[in-house]
């Protein structure tokens, strides 16, 4: 299928590695413009070449930290109109007993998980709604349908920027922008591995003792490649895909029991 989305400008948060660089890929193979965005300029190197080599699109990169406002401003600065914008804070979550967590720490993740994203969406949209053009993609995770120990903190955050995203999404839809929300659940990237280990070493077990448990909880008995969610944010971003607006879309094998 032709997306529909050759020429577009596209920037992809968190765009260097897992999930960010697989959204990259699938939307550089249709021709976009990518602007990766990510803290590390080496692994931005290295994705920008392997990119361009691959699809033969053009890949532009930008370093920073994107929740920072110092951060989104040289991204702003940079590319300051984009016709598809995948938010994706880039933030590995790390558990803590609800009783620990203080003021500054729920600021810092709504800081990394809500602040971020919504001022870049704020910042895009309106030349979006000018050139009736608009794909916006936020990466979630699957959790927040139902929230885990230990997690308020991120899953809170993430929640209201969900919340947020479903009142803005009426607003924009009439100028053909649309916004959604990928939930992605066991996905085999280099954070989920690292979580993983620290929940091992946490547990007093192995790796692969945690890897089997989760393994068991989920009804495809695998973690997902990547690609397999850079396609889905592909796909959201498609010129056909402008009457889908304002969904938190669950790709995580069928752990997730709910019908809503």
């Amino acid at each position: 299928m032709d997306l529909g989305i050759s020429g577009r400008r596209a920037v992809v948060c968190g765009g260097s590695k897992g999930l960010g660089r697989a959204a990259a890929r699938a939307l550089a193979r249709e021709g976009a413009v990518v602007t990766l965005f990510s803290r590390s300029i080496e692994a931005l190197k290295v994705t920008q070449r392997e990119l361009s080599e691959e699809t033969g699109a053009t890949i532009n990169i930008v370093a920073g930290d994107v929740t920072t406002e110092d951060g989104r401003k040289a991204l702003l600065d940079a590319q300051p109109n984009a016709d598809i914008l995948i938010t994706n804070p880039g933030v590995r979550q790390t558990p803590d007993p609800f009783g620990t967590i203080t003021r500054d720490m729920w600021d810092y993740w709504m800081q990394a998980h809500f602040y971020s994203s919504l001022e870049l969406i704020q910042a895009y949209v309106p030349g979006m709604c000018e050139r009736k053009f608009g794909r916006i993609v936020s990466l979630s995770v699957s959790f927040i349908k139902f929230p885990q120990v230990g997690f308020a903190h991120t899953h809170a955050a993430r929640v209201a920027l969900s919340g947020a995203i479903a009142a803005i999404v009426r607003e924009v839809i009439p100028n053909n922008v649309t916004i959604n929300t990928v939930c992605p659940g066991l996905i085999d990237t280099d954070a989920l591995q690292t979580n993983l280990h620290g929940h091992a070493k946490r547990g007093n077990t192995t790796y692969e003792a945690i890897v089997e448990d989760r393994l068991k909880g989920c009804p495809a008995h695998r973690f997902a490649d990547p690609q397999e969610v850079g396609d889905l944010i592909g796909f959201l971003c498609a010129n056909q895909s402008g009457f889908i607006t304002g969904q938190n879309i669950i790709n995580d094998g069928g752990v997730y029991q709910g019908l809503f």
